[in-house]
Parts: C-alpha cells; structure tokens; sequence
C-alpha cells in the first residue's frame, strides 16, 4: 500500500505547510517512509510532466492539497489520473473543498471522498482504512497464519508501531470529519448523512457526509521540518495559532472565532531550530499573531534574544489593538528582524461595519506611525477593493489615507468571494458579481461598476511596479508630492501605460525608469530635478556601468575622473567612509562601489521632504544595504564636492 500527497504550488519559492503536517503526523503515527510520501509541483509545470511523475509512483492513494489558486489544475490533473490509474483513490483536502464538499463529490465522479477541515488525523485515518483494506484483500486466505506469523517476527518497536497503526483503523463512516462516495452493496451501511445518489458514477452511489471532526490540540500537530536542504531559496512557513478572533465576512478565518494556541515550550524549541538552520525567512500564518499580548511577547523576547543576525520573521497583525509595550519593544529590534503585514481593507466606516470588521482606525494610523519611528521594521499594509459600500471616489479616500501612513509595500487586492466565508452567502445582497471559476475575483459591485474595476486594476500594476518594487523612493516622493493627491498621480501613471500599450508588454527593470521619466516630461514637471531624482533612485539600487538612454550622455569629465580616482586611492589609506574593503585595492573598491554627483542634496530630501540646490557628492556602498529596502548605504562626500 502507497500513499502520495500532492501540492501544487503557485510558485517554486512557495511551500505547502499543509501537506508537510499531514505528513509528518501520519510519519509520527507509524506509517514508514515506504507506504507514504509527499510530492510538490508548481501550477507552472507542464501537466504531462506532473502526471508522469505521479503515475511513477503507482500509488494506491492520492491527497491533493487544494486552494483558489490551483484547484482548476488539479481537477484536471485528477481527471487524468483517473484514466491511467483507474485502481487509485484520489482524495481532496484544502479550504477550496472542505465547505461544499458533498457538491465536489457530486461534481467530479473520479473522486474517492473529501475532507472537510483540518486533515491531520482524518488523512491518517483514512490511509489506515485503505491498508486495512488492501491486507484483507490481498491476505485473507492465509489471514491468520498471516497474522501469527507477523507478531511473531516483530521487534518491540514495532510491535508498538503497529498498535499506534491498529489504533486508528475505522471504516469510512466511522472516520470523522470527510466525506466520501459509498458505492451500493459495499461496507458502511449505514451512512451519517445522506446527500443524494449520483448519476455519474460507473455504478450507483451515495455521497455520505461523516460527523465534524473536533478541533485539536495544537500541541497534537507534528512539527513538520527536519532536514531544510529542500527548503533552500523556498519560504517557510510556521504556525502557533489556528483560528480567529475576528468575524470579517469576506474571510474564511471567521468560521472558526475561537483561536487556540501551540505551547509556548514546542514554540521555541521550533524557533530555535529555524535559527540554528539561519532560514532566510519564517512566515508566521496565525490569522491575527498579536490578539493575546502574552503569547506575542513571548514569541518576540525569544527571538530578540536568540537572533542569528540573519533570519526574518513575518507576522500577520491588527497594529490597532498593538500595545505600547509591544511598540516599544520592537524599536529595540535589528534592522529587518520581523515584518508586519497590516490589513486596513477599507478607511470607510460603513463598509467596517458592512463586513464586520472590528478596527480602530484612529488608533491603526498612530501605531503605524509609532512603529515607523525607528525605521526598523517592513510594514506592508493591505486594502481590498470591491467591499460593500466602498465605490470609486470612496476608494480614493481609502488609498490615500493608506499612502499617508508611509508603508513600506502598499497591497491593492481585489475582494474575493471565497465559499464558505459569510460574504459568498451576502453577495446578491450587495449586488456582487464575481468570475464563477478560481479565485472568484469580484466583477463589479453595487457601488462599483466593472469600469472602475478596470481602473483599479491598472492602478494596482503601476503600484506594484513602482511603489512596492521600493525603486523609486526620491522620484515618487517627488512626483506625488507634486501631484497632491498619491490615487491621482498612480491613476494618471497608469493612463499613460494605457495610452502607450505598456501593460501588454514585459518591460526590462530599465525601462521602468525611462518610462517614468517620460510620463514626468508629459505632465510638465521640472524634468531636471526629476532626472537628477532617478538617478539616485538608480544607483541606490543598481551598481550599473552603463547609463540609460534617459540620463542622456550625462558623461563624467576628465576633471571629475580624476577627484575620484584621488578619493578612491586616498580612502584606501584613511579608511574613512568604506572601512570594510581591507582585502581589496582601490580600483577594485572603485568598481564595486560608485560615486555620483548631483546638483541637489536628495539625501537630506528623504530625511526631511525639503529638496534643497545643493552640489553634493554621494557614495553607493553596494555591500551595506538597508534589510528593509536593499538600497545601498549612502553617503555624503563632503571634501570632494567643489568642481
């Protein structure tokens, strides 16, 4: 007997926590490394490729982990396998199927069942009933010869990994927490409930729907990481917390309002693991991490006092209900040690109150702000468009209240109808319209006709782009400012995309910055103080030797070469603004690094908003970078700057 579990991610650097606990419970629960593995693909991959992976494998069971993004792919996938193994039971789990599970069953013939929430102990459960099946099939002759003769050549071990095993086996009906297809005249008579018979089938069937399957204890998950080789370049995902305190209609956490937690013992005995692996990032998916102060206190004191200097550490917050103290802990943290992810949704109090929505909003700017102080910590705060009530003009209001609280990353997202949240129940009310396949993004609203949708759409490109790509900080800062309004500016930017057919070809990261350039050049601003603006913005980020067609021949003077080849020979002794070059010469120094010269100080501007004429000499020092911007260190060169 062989079990497969399936991910399909939707990128390479994406990983599934979901089958990795059901694995890693089942592993703990006795089943060898033989009769169950786990396999992951990306959406990107060619299905001829997936599906002859898979068939490699000739397993006897087969779990897909299914979300929005992938459930189209994996019906298919599941479609096909079915013809080449006829023999294999394929089963689904995930969010996207556990709310209208019996409508899947019905749907999709060449399933087996369903399971309907958390999938630990009912994935388990079900691979044991499969084994118990395939050993009466195939040994039932000889059953109890069989049987004598295997407790007599067992070791103690597994002796008692088989009573784990013989702990769980149930049939179907008595399994909780699935649901399946029982074909006529076979075992588990007596169905829990009953949904229909169904036509599909090769043969009559009935789609049962067992007894809800209780919440377990968070301490009862297995920690699922062991060897994180598989896991290089990959991010990890980790949880402490299951469940919401929150009711947000368009979300699926408001299904399950009481929130449990793991153990605060297993909690830093996993962290320190991921520390002593120095993980790049760990990703917290507890729905709202800070909504018990002790538990968030706890998690952070541990890995302030355990920082590695390298790992990163994500958490999902509500920063209204943020404490002073947690505030004022988190300033005493390293640069780019966490990164808050900030859902604000909407600044319309009716809409709050339309998707129920518990937010201070006064209280949400302030905090925003006060962890902003310190410039420490990535903020990247989210709204949704297509909430009830919010049309065009609200929106507006919404993104610029948003655009005001400095993120670091601004998330424009588009209200999706997810099913078995309280808004797939309440969008005829608000006359929402939304795509019938995955994801379910919304079309148009009430208040917001598809046209608008449209606009939005465009929008949120340009954002992404040139905001959330953090590569624009001095020209952005500008241009909005000269605009006085951050939605018209970004709704005027992707216009001009339009106009131009921008958003139907791939630009290169250059070709960003000549874009921008012409589109200040169309809306008449000083074009001069604009270039001198991407420039910086240029070398802040990119050690580039050739310039862009924008800087127009911008070409250094054999005067200017040589006071910089005079300040790289000099530093070399004096050490004075890159000390940490000791192995290095100073021509090497002088390609790794690089000077620029501007007629403004754009340095002082970021600091303080005030664009001063100034000649001023900055250094980019590519191998210090800022953990939250990955620009480079800079520096003004005070003694070099007269020409």
């Amino acid at each position: 007997m062989k079990a497969v579990l399936v991910a399909l991610n939707a990128k390479y650097i994406h990983s599934n926590l979901g089958v990795y606990c059901l694995y890693a419970y089942s592993r703990k629960k006795g089943i060898s490394s033989d009769e169950l593995v786990y396999r992951e693909f990306t959406i990107n991959q060619e299905m001829d490729d997936i599906l002859g992976a898979l068939y490699k494998e000739k397993p006897d069971l087969i779990g897909f982990s299914c979300y929005i993004w992938n459930i189209e792919e994996i019906k298919e996938m599941a479609r096909e396998l079915h013809k080449i193994l006829p023999d294999t039971a394929i089963w689904f789990g995930g969010p996207e199927v556990s709310y209208d599970a019996g409508k899947v069953l019905e749907q999709n013939p060449y399933l087996s069942g369903v399971f309907v929430g958390e999938g630990e102990v009912s994935f388990y459960e079900v691979l044991r009933y499969y084994q118990k099946k395939e050993a009466n099939q195939v040994l039932l002759p000889q059953k109890e010869e069989w049987a004598k003769k295997e407790q007599t050549e067992q070791t103690n071990d597994q002796k008692k990994s088989n009573a784990q095993k013989n702990d769980s086996i149930k049939t179907l009906e008595q399994i909780e927490g699935i649901a399946y297809r029982k074909q006529s005249g076979k075992e588990d008579t007596e169905a829990q409930k009953f949904i229909k018979s169904s036509d599909n089938a090769s043969e009559k069937t009935e789609i049962i729907i067992t007894k809800a399957r209780p919440c377990m204890s968070l301490d009862d998950v297995v920690f699922p990481y062991h060897d994180m080789k598989d896991l290089k370049n990959r991010i990890v995902y980790y949880e402490t917390s299951r469940g919401c305190p929150y009711g947000c209609s368009y979300c699926l956490s408001s299904v399950e309002k009481n929130v449990r937690f793991r153990s605060m013992e297993l909690v830093k005995k996993e962290l320190q693991f991921f520390l002593d692996q120095k993980v790049p990032q760990v990703k917290f998916v507890d729905r709202t991490f800070n909504c018990n102060e002790k538990h968030t206190m706890e998690i952070w004191q541990y890995i302030k006092e355990h920082d590695n200097g390298i790992t990163n550490f994500h958490f999902e917050l509500s920063a209204d209900i943020l404490t002073k103290k947690e505030i004022e802990y988190v300033h005493t943290f390293r640069d780019g040690l966490v990164q808050f992810e900030i859902g604000v949704q909407s600044t319309n109090p009716d809409t709050i109150q339309a998707i129920h929505r518990k937010m201070d909003l006064d209280r949400l700017k302030e905090n925003v702000a006060m962890v902003h102080q310190e410039r420490n910590i990535h903020q990247h705060l989210d709204l949704i468009a297509g909430l009830p009530y919010e049309d065009l003009q609200s929106f507006h209001r919404s993104f610029n209240d948003v655009y005001a609280m400095q993120p670091d990353q601004l998330q424009l997202g588009f209200l999706k109808v997810l099913k078995g949240s309280p808004m797939h129940r309440m969008a005829k009310e608000y006359g929402i319209q939304y795509h019938s396949k995955p994801p379910y993004e919304v079309l148009s609203t009430t208040w917001l006709p598809y046209e608008d949708v449209r606009t939005l759409k465009g929008i949120e490109e340009v954002v992404e782009r040139y905001y959330n790509s953090l590569q624009f900080e001095s020209s952005l800062h500008y241009l909005v400012e000269q605009e006085q309004d951050a939605f018209v500016f970004f709704e005027k930017l992707a216009l001009f995309f339009t106009q131009n057919g921008y958003f139907n070809v791939k630009q290169s990261r250059m070709q960003n910055y000549e874009i921008l350039y012409a589109f200040a050049k169309k809306e008449q601003r000083n074009v001069d103080i604009v270039k001198e603006l991407l420039i910086y913005d240029l070398y802040a980020r990119e050690n580039v030797k050739k310039e862009p067609d924008f800087l127009e021949n911008r070409m250094l003077t054999e005067e200017k070469k040589e006071k910089l080849r005079a300040f790289y020979q000099s530093e070399a002794q004096r050490e004075k603004y890159l000390p940490d070059y000791p192995d290095y010469n100073w021509k090497q120094v002088m390609r790794m690094t690089h000077m620029e010269w501007f007629s403004y100080d754009i340095v002082q501007y970021l600091q303080d908003g005030i664009l001063h004429e100034k000649k001023t000499l900055v250094l980019f020092d590519y191998q210090k970078r800022n953990p939250l911007s990955y620009q480079a260190k800079v520096q003004i060169v005070r003694e070099q700057v007269t020409e």
